[in-house]
């Protein structure tokens, strides 16, 4: 019985990644960035959305996103605000979105309009870590009130990304967490993660995280 599950676990997988290099295909065809964001439920990943949308809009260049999550559409109402085209993706039961659903919400956006599609992850540390969607890059989101642990609590995660944000850094004293401890865990970790540290309220790290988009 644990053989034949592992087996079927495989094949989701493998099943899985096939269909996001047929959506990283798609995307490039259209010359599309397109990015991953990965986090907890109030990481910050929506309102990060929303500070860098304006920004990229402002160079000329035209924003899609996929708004993920198990139930409902606050995070789709909030992109959509941004005027931009926005697909709103409700997993039901599942903790994480798929290549398959992500593939038929590409269906639905307009690709020749499209310079960069932002994808934000339901909100959950470990459900995504094994389901590629067919992005460039994929981008973590952890919040210092989360507490000073939460990277060394969940690896894999980090392993699998491209980039880490350290968001709401400005209330680190206040909730006594070490910063320093979320940066040298994520480098002990995950190397290869390109560390940001941001508050979305004061603005601190948008530009960095912006000039990182750009260069995908």
């Amino acid at each position: 019985m644990h053989k034949l599950e592992i087996e079927v676990g495989r094949d989701i997988l493998k099943r899985n990644k096939e269909e996001a290099d047929q959506n990283l295909t798609v995307l490039k065809r259209y010359n599309i960035r397109a990015f991953d964001i990965l986090g907890s439920i109030g990481s910050g990943k929506t309102s990060i959305i929303e500070k860098v949308v304006p920004i990229l809009q402002r160079q000329g260049l035209q924003i899609g996103a996929i708004a993920g999550d198990v139930v409902g559409e606050d995070d789709f109402v909030r992109m959509k605000a941004l005027d931009i085209p926005v697909v709103n993706l409700n997993t039901g039961t599942e903790c994480h979105l798929d290549a398959h659903l992500v593939g038929h919400a590409i269906e639905k956006l307009p690709l020749k309009e499209l310079d960069i599609l932002f994808i934000e992850n339901v909100g959950n540390m470990v459900c995504p870590t094994d389901f590629e969607l067919g992005t460039d890059a994929r981008i973590v989101v952890v919040s210092v009130t989360e507490g000073d642990d939460v990277v060394n609590k969940h690896p894999m995660i980090f392993r699998v990304s491209d980039i880490g944000i350290i968001n709401k850094i400005d209330l680190a004293e206040a909730v006594g967490a070490s910063i320093a401890r979320m940066k040298n865990d994520m480098e002990r970790i995950a190397p290869q993660v390109k560390q940001i540290l941001m508050s979305v309220r004061t603005g601190e790290g948008i530009s960095q995280l912006v000039d990182r988009l750009l260069n995908y």
